[in-house]
């Protein structure tokens, strides 16, 4: 009971301080006794009222009742759910094991693991462990509808909505896409006793954020196979939804739950012709940042470099000739050379060929009459590609970067990466695309990168491995070990 000190007919009156939900935040009135309370509120004088963030719920209602403070939570929309999981899956041990962490972790946490790795079905063994209204969100409209079939299928005696791509529901479990969350963050903060956020590492941006920041969710699960980010904002998961609490890499479950998989790199050199060119456009640009000390090491030595050629001809000349040896060494002819020796030597088994432009692909398309998908590819015909390529009609499909994430692809065999960024998360990503059982019980998925040789495309693939620690988990790149280290001259 809170003492509030108000005098009524010589009797002291015993008022309850009310926690109620505000756009976001949460308002404490009148303020309680006590001290650790005061650590989460700001004083708001337009109202002259505390005002609390709203992630801030549970640490602050775990505070109030260490202190032995009772109040009256008005904030608090979500409820309790009868859940049935129907489902003829079971949990593999990494699973359960993950659902134990996070039970440990007090039903928050960061569950990293591999594309493949049953990550949807962990969020239904949370769903029906925590039993209370549910928020998922996702970032695509594809994994929307995914996520929508998985969940009408194995969970019931609830009703499931979606928030987005013109469906606009509010029930108990409710499958948005980050946007879409964003744009009813407030309205939709304290209705939910359980966030789950797929592929979270979306949330740490200024424009999502707020979808964890002003929900009151005591419970939260984010899912992911590569938290990192580049601009370091990944650490914000640890305040939105809590700590890394369960990780699992593809070597470790390769074998398993994933396909066992090996990776193989094969260097080509480039034609003469491409070598003069490429050199030549490496000393036009490197001759510009030496002039102005830019290092291309960092993220913020490639903006400088972005800033300061945009302001002469030099500058401009410089940038192009940036271009133009990037587009030599993912586009070399040696490598179109080699990816026709390997699809010959693996049809008819189904391949994904990964490339890092949208010309490269439809190149490819055109020369090998292999189905394309990119950026531009409508979605209807998206759908009837990727629907061909699961019944087996298609063995074969190139695409960009579009079918990095947030798209459900069949399972593969052979993933042949003609090029690509320095991004590990791409990296891993489509090394998951090729992880997933399928209908191959015991099959060896590999993946295949093709790197030109002494250009920036070495470094590139060298980025791109960072902290993943490859060498312990796939065979060497090594002449001398197992893997072949394949080199194609011209």
């Amino acid at each position: 009971m809170v003492e509030w000190g108000v005098l009524c007919s010589h009797r002291r009156v015993v008022r309850k301080s009310r926690l109620i939900y505000d756009r976001g935040t949460l308002i404490l009135h009148p303020p309680p006794r006590g001290k650790k309370w005061i650590e989460f509120a700001t004083w708001d004088d337009r109202i002259e009222r505390f005002r609390i963030p709203g992630y801030c719920y549970r640490p602050l209602i775990e505070s109030l009742q260490q202190e032995g403070i009772e109040i009256v939570d008005e904030a608090r929309a979500y409820y309790p759910l009868q859940i049935r999981l129907f489902s003829s899956k079971t949990p593999f041990a990494h699973q359960r094991e993950a659902l134990a962490a996070w039970k440990r972790a007090g039903g928050k946490g960061v569950v990293v693991l591999p594309t493949g790795g049953g990550k949807t079905f962990l969020a239904h063994l949370v769903i029906a462990y925590v039993a209370t209204t549910t928020l998922i969100v996702v970032p695509t409209l594809d994994l929307m509808h995914q996520w929508y079939g998985e969940i009408k299928e194995n969970i019931k005696g609830v009703e499931v909505g979606l928030l987005g791509g013109g469906s606009q529901d509010f029930t108990p479990i409710l499958i948005a896409t980050y946007h879409s969350a964003n744009i009813h963050s407030v309205t939709l903060g304290n209705s939910y006793g359980l966030l789950i956020f797929d592929e979270c590492h979306h949330l740490p941006t200024d424009f999502f954020r707020n979808i964890a920041e002003d929900s009151i969710a005591p419970y939260r699960l984010g899912l992911t196979a590569t938290p990192e980010r580049g601009d370091g904002n990944h650490k914000e998961l640890e305040r939105l939804i809590g700590d890394i609490v369960y990780r699992r890499t593809p070597k470790e479950l390769s074998g398993k739950t994933l396909a066992e998989y090996e990776v193989v790199s094969i260097k080509v050199k480039l034609s003469d012709e491409e070598k003069q060119c490429y050199h030549q456009a490496i000393k036009t640009r490197n001759e510009f940042l030496k002039k102005y000390n830019i290092s291309l090491k960092g993220i913020e030595g490639w903006h400088l470099f972005v800033k300061v050629s945009s302001t002469s001809i030099e500058g401009r000349r410089a940038m192009l000739a940036h271009r133009t040896a990037k587009e030599i060494a993912l586009g070399t002819e040696a490598k179109i050379r080699v990816l026709a020796e390997l699809l010959a030597r693996h049809y008819p088994d189904k391949i994904l060929i990964f490339t890092h432009d949208n010309a490269t692909v439809y190149l490819i398309s055109q020369r090998f009459l292999i189905p394309a998908i990119t950026h531009q590819t409508p979605v209807k015909e998206r759908y009837e590609i990727l629907n061909a390529y699961r019944q087996g009609l298609y063995k074969i499909v190139v695409a960009s970067h579009v079918l990095n994430e947030g798209i459900d692809v069949p399972s593969a065999k052979i993933a042949i990466i003609l090029s690509g960024t320095g991004s590990s998360r791409e990296y891993i990503q489509r090394l998951g695309r090729i992880l997933r059982r399928g209908n191959h019980e015991q099959k060896l998925a590999i993946l295949y990168e093709i790197i030109a040789e002494n250009t920036l495309e070495e470094i590139t693939s060298a980025r791109r491995k960072e902290g993943l620690n490859f060498s312990a988990h796939t065979p060497t790149f090594k002449a001398a070990e197992s893997t072949p280290q394949w080199r194609v001259d011209d």
